[in-house]
């Protein structure tokens, strides 16, 4: 990144007949720290009281820098003497105004898109192909009155399905009917929310569901998404060769193409954890990778059809966490609560539904495991205690932790698993997950976990603090139930 340096031209009067210098002071030349770049010229006198307008920017900022052109008013000098160059100065200026606009305009590192894991809601899980503009509109009402956003909830993602083909000049279009007044619309009205809009497409010629797709149309695509106001690109994998190697290309093609855009695009690398993204995902350009198969409305996979539960999940997700970090997070697919059994796909191949202890533990383990977080409910009728799960921010707030740590397991037991994530704070988050089918008595010295010392223990569920001055936890551990503690 440049980092520009701190100039002042300062003629507060320039005339002629008294004087004939120009001050250039330049005191500070460091580029790691200036900030500010002024031109002031405030009164240039001549005689024939010529101007001199130079159209810049008043105000041009990049993440470092200020540029700052004072337009000067007056310019007055008798017809023989002369004060400066006219042209010299309108070059330098349109120069240094061309110069400092590339910066402002310059994309946000790649590295840099996503600094905590995104939070939001997803089309796919209840709707699939039942989706138009009225839905994803109610949805960000429904996202703000009901302290979704407020609560970090910042996306709206537009699953698959969206698609209507291409126009005659192979620009990817909606679909008309379902989408009549187009994307860019529907952008400005969920941007107007104080949301974000995400949008769907596939690393081949068709989508999963069978749709245009954007293979051969990287650059085209990325330009019309970022026209639209896309934030986001979910990028699948279907109808795609199975190597790795391909993988990667597409996945850089992609990239490349979002960065050169001119719109900031988060992009989440969905080939479901086959190729291991999250060992090259950050190097192509990606910032989310997608750890495993769809998810269904299920705790574990028990009809072998492929499909799979919240514990299957977490269990794929566990060793990865190492891979986490900012601007690099696990996408362990959509949140399931609140689906009871009657979602689209995510009802699937086993998917019958879970008990709210079930939908509890995917939340909690979303979050010690610093996963993406994508509600797919009806966000426009939510049940409270849908609301007590997914709006508890002591949870939330373990999985938007500036640290960007995922939580490692330390016990990996048939009756119990225990997991540690270091906070910003200093403090530790502590899971202790039953996968079992029966409840569990459970006795943690938190020395064993790498602990030493006495805490106060915060149950995150409870909202309370359960223990003062502590270096153990003892107590029953519900079937498929997640105890969280926050340890200070």
């Amino acid at each position: 990144m440049v980092r520009w340096c701190c100039v002042d031209i300062s003629n507060a009067h320039l005339n002629t007949s008294t004087s004939h210098h120009l001050n250039i002071t330049s005191q500070h030349l460091n580029t790691s720290t200036s900030q500010h770049l002024n031109i002031t010229p405030q009164h240039l006198n001549t005689s024939t009281s010529q101007h001199l307008n130079i159209s810049t920017p008043q105000h041009l900022n990049t993440s470092t820098s200020h540029l700052n052109i004072s337009p000067p008013q007056h310019l007055t000098t008798y017809n023989k003497q002369i004060i400066m160059n006219k042209s010299f100065i309108l070059s330098a200026a349109l120069s240094l105004s061309s110069l400092f606009a590339s910066a402002e305009n310059a994309p946000t590192p790649r590295k840099q898109l996503a600094p905590k894991p995104p939070m939001g809601w997803m089309t796919w899980n209840l709707f699939q192909g039942n989706i138009n503009e009225q839905l994803i509109r109610e949805t960000a009402d429904a996202m703000v009155e009901g302290g979704f956003r407020d609560a970090g909830y910042e996306y709206i993602f537009i699953d698959d399905l969206w698609q209507g083909g291409r126009d005659r000049q192979n620009n990817i279009i909606p679909d008309p009917e379902k989408f009549p007044s187009g994307i860019k619309a529907l952008a400005d009205y969920v941007h107007s929310k104080g949301l974000k809009l995400g949008i769907y497409s596939d690393a081949a010629q068709l989508t999963c569901g069978g749709w245009t797709a954007s293979l051969g149309f990287e650059e085209q695509d990325a330009r019309t998404f970022a026209s639209w106001g896309i934030d986001y690109l979910k990028y699948d994998y279907c109808n795609a060769p199975e190597d790795s190697a391909t993988a990667r290309q597409r996945y850089r093609t992609m990239a490349n193409a979002l960065q050169n855009s001119g719109r900031d695009i988060v992009l989440g690398i969905c080939e479901w954890g086959q190729r291991q993204g999250e060992e090259w995902c950050e190097e192509v350009g990606g910032q989310l990778w997608r750890t495993s198969y769809d998810v269904r409305d299920m705790w574990k996979d028990i009809v072998k059809e492929g499909g799979m539960g919240i514990l299957d999940i977490v269990n794929i997700t566990a060793p990865l966490a190492k891979h986490a970090r900012p601007g690099q997070w696990p996408d362990m697919d959509m949140l399931v609560v609140g689906l009871r059994g009657k979602g689209g796909p995510s009802s699937d191949l086993g998917g019958v539904g879970c008990t709210q202890t079930e939908y509890q533990t995917q939340m909690s383990m979303w979050c010690m495991l610093s996963s993406v977080l994508a509600m797919t409910n009806d966000l426009r009728k939510v049940t409270d205690d849908d609301r007590r799960i997914l709006l508890n921010k002591e949870i939330i707030a373990i999985n938007q932790d500036a640290l960007g740590k995922a939580a490692e397991r330390i016990v990996n037991e048939p009756t119990h698993q225990v997991y540690v994530k270091p906070l910003a704070d200093g403090s530790h988050a502590v899971a202790i997950l039953n996968p079992s089918d029966a409840a569990q008595r459970v006795s943690l010295n938190f020395a064993s976990v790498g602990l030493n010392g006495k805490y106060t223990v915060r149950d995150v569920w409870q909202h309370r603090n359960i223990a003062q001055r502590a270096n153990k936890w003892k107590g029953t551990v519900a079937a498929h139930e997640t105890k969280v503690f926050v340890l200070k």
